[in-house]
């Protein structure tokens, strides 16, 4: 959605963690005009840890525990950074970041949880840290997996007894019961106890004696090797798989800043603010209150978001802010392994079955509170309007990208009033660029192109836009030289100007830089929306490849997968599953520079798949070339999600548009119309070459994909 309120100041939350996504449904329901949102966190989702054990014995899905903070973001309105923070420079309010420049900031807040103490010797070669998820979900599930099919021992050792280990070790336990192979389980704890007290702890005991995990206790581990673990004193722990549960740790970019901090965890006040500091705040079990301290629970961080909303919009607008008073007591659900809990508060404990349906459904409403998002609507204008225009509005709202383009249809028609390439133009409308003979015999290609903003990030924007400008070089086997940028900016104030124009410019001199070209300058303007685009030339010594030379017997190579433009319509639409959004996003931002150098020699025709979709250009190439293609629908890549959402009935805008300028025979496939924004190159290779490309492809890293041939013919495309 639009807005005529200008961005003045930049709010940040570092970390998707439980508090601030609770933030971010809160911001999307009343969004404080004038401020930028920005969410910086490693990946597109976000575990609700609470149902982690549920998740390790099998009892929940991983789409059921993750918080999706692609569409949480798509809601509230913010952009999103797949990237992780490792320091801050306070005086310059920026915040430094891994894989990327830094990221400024006038108010800011930190909900990073903790990481696993790794620091046993053995450990981080040989075992797991429970944290963060990813990492170990991946590894619990190829190790039960081997396993079931009986390559590895079911040996298991948890170190760390407090209740995290608990769950987890019974969770692993009964998993592994539940694909029929007895476990052997061991919970390895330094002190002489397991966490929780009287009744508490001998429930706990009494659950794992129950599923057969050893216990033991007032044991120190001395190092981790492949298949055990060397105890002090005491004999080994056989163990295929090892974890560590010792209670998580602060991490270590922390404890490098000049941030306020006890024992690496950020010390804020009252107000969840950073001690000493009006523009950072800090919440959940990355940071630590003083004078009151609690133990580090997901609660906490959960009561205190409406308390972090409001201060932070207090920081922003110059307001007062809340205090916030966390509970001393609070309930503690322990999973049990099978579909059991014990619920503890004031030293008390109750173990039934009804315990952990009271737990599950605890767990899920949070879920629903953060997965039930409003329909995202476009308002539409009051009053009379022209003829045509209400059809035009109740379709499909715009899409960015290439899916904002025109149609081949209108533009074939309104390009051939265009005079024909004279003097020193070689080629001009119909290809990917206009060819321009040198005086010395070489030629050069230039292009232009932009894109309407696919999403809120200026910087990966540019990267996406600057790989799709420079795609039209390279699909004719040009060598990249100079790019002029032409950048529209939502309205916004000078200094946010600034900081917008200097991530722009960073991304895109790092991304033509690495192409082997050089920015050379551009325009800039304000305007309703983020527009990026380029224009770039190119230098070949010989002519350049065209969609003309394409030959009989050629196999046709597609360097990336089709289906962006569904992928960004639905999240667009908050439909989308976030991790198919950030590896599209992923692909979409690399350059092909590698791919090109392969292919360009060998190639008889060359393009590359952007907004008539993989039918349309396999088109253009065909109709220039006089021949046939005969594509295999199996041997198409597709994104991730892609399918799934078309059988859905999710398209782009320009969609039907290409279906309708582009006929295909035989099998029905949305998909081949589908707009791509920086897609893939697509070369017509000699039969007798194909098989030497795609393994120098993929020597290189690099994907190819044969999906189809050429025939003579005038221009037909049937799928198979």
């Amino acid at each position: 959605m639009l807005t005529t309120v200008p961005y003045t100041r930049d709010l940040v939350l570092v970390g998707g963690g439980h508090a601030h996504a609770l933030v971010l449904k809160s911001w999307g329901m009343d969004p404080l005009f004038g401020a930028r949102l920005t969410v910086i966190n490693p990946g597109p989702m976000a575990p609700y840890t609470g149902m982690l054990p549920g998740y390790v014995a099998g009892h929940y899905k991983r789409d059921e525990i993750e918080i999706d903070l692609v569409r949480l973001c798509r809601h509230a309105g913010a952009r999103l950074i797949f990237d992780k923070v490792d320091g801050i420079d306070r005086v310059n309010q920026e915040l430094l970041l891994a894989g990327r420049g830094p990221v400024a900031y006038d108010v800011a807040s930190f909900d990073v949880g903790l990481t696993s103490k790794m620091d046993l010797p053995g450990l981080a070669e040989y075992g797991t840290g429970a944290k963060p998820l990813d990492a170990y979900a991946a590894n619990w599930h190829k190790f039960l997996h081997q396993v079931s099919q009986g390559e590895l021992a079911p040996k298991v050792a948890v170190i760390g007894g407090g209740f995290s280990g608990c769950e987890l070790a019974m969770a692993m336990a009964f998993a592994i019961k539940s694909i029929g192979v007895k476990p052997s389980v061991t919970l390895i704890e330094n002190s002489s106890y397991i966490s929780g007290g009287g009744n508490t702890q001998r429930k706990i005991l009494a659950a794992m004696e129950s599923l057969e995990i050893s216990v033991k206790t007032g044991v120190k581990v001395s190092e981790i090797c492949l298949d055990r673990v060397i105890l002090e004193g005491q004999p080994p722990v056989m163990a295929a798989f090892c974890v560590s549960a010792m209670g998580g740790v602060a991490h270590d970019w922390i404890t490098q800043t000049d941030l306020p901090q006890k024992k690496g965890f950020i010390e804020i006040n009252g107000q969840l603010g950073v001690v000493g500091d009006e523009t950072l705040f800090a919440v959940g079990d990355c940071a630590v209150m003083a004078h009151a301290v609690r133990a580090k629970a997901g609660v906490f961080a959960v009561r205190a978001a409406p308390i972090l909303h409001y201060n932070m919009r207090a920081a922003l607008t110059g307001g007062i802010r809340k205090t916030w008073y966390p509970q001393k007591n609070y309930l503690k659900l322990i999973s049990l392994g099978g579909q059991s809990a014990i619920a503890e508060k004031f030293g008390f404990s109750l173990k039934t079955k009804f315990m952990w349906r009271w737990k599950d459904r605890i767990d899920k409403i949070f879920m629903e509170r953060l997965n039930d998002l409003p329909e995202m609507v476009i308002p539409k204008p009051d009053g009379q309007l022209a003829v045509g225009a209400l059809e035009i509005l109740d379709a499909k709202p715009l899409c960015g990208g290439c899916g904002a383009k025109v149609g081949r249809g209108v533009l074939s028609q309104v390009l051939s009033t265009i005079a024909q390439p004279g003097k020193d133009v070689v080629t001009g409308v119909g290809d990917d660029a206009a060819v321009l003979r040198q005086s010395d015999g070489s030629f050069q290609v230039i292009s232009t192109d932009h894109l309407r903003g696919l999403i809120n990030d200026p910087a990966m924007m540019t990267r996406i836009a600057a790989v799709h400008a420079l795609g039209d070089i390279w699909a004719m086997g040009a060598q990249p030289q100079v790019a002029l940028i032409s950048i529209v900016v939502p309205h916004m104030s000078d200094n946010l100007q600034t900081r917008t124009l200097f991530e722009i410019t960073q991304v895109a001199t790092e991304v033509l830089n690495s192409a082997g070209a050089q920015l050379v300058g551009g325009h800039t303007t304000m305007g309703s929306e983020l527009t990026i685009g380029f224009t770039v030339t190119g230098v070949r010594e010989s002519m350049p490849l065209t969609v003309s030379g394409a030959k009989a017997g050629d196999l046709l190579i597609l360097t990336r997968p089709i289906g962006s433009g569904v992928i960004m319509a639905a999240d667009m639409a908050g439909l989308a599953d976030g991790s198919d959004v950030a590896a599209a996003l992923t692909i979409m931002g690399q350059a092909q520079n590698v791919e090109a150098a392969v292919l360009g020699p060998v190639a008889n025709a060359m393009t590359d798949v952007t907004g008539f979709g993989l039918a349309g250009h396999v088109y253009a190439m065909c109709k220039s070339s006089q021949l046939d293609a005969d594509l295999w629908q199996e041997a198409i890549p597709i994104y991730s999600g892609a399918r799934t959402l078309s059988f859905a009935g999710v398209s782009s805008v320009l969609m039907p548009t290409n279906r309708k300028d582009t006929q295909v025979k035989g099998v029905e496939d949305e998909l081949l119309y589908d707009p791509q924004t920086a897609g893939g190159l697509l070369a017509a290779v000699p039969e007798g070459s194909s098989d030497s490309v795609l393994e120098a492809l993929a020597l290189k890293g690099c994907f190819g994909h044969v999906i189809g041939c050429l025939t003579e013919g005038t221009g037909q495309l049937r799928l198979s």
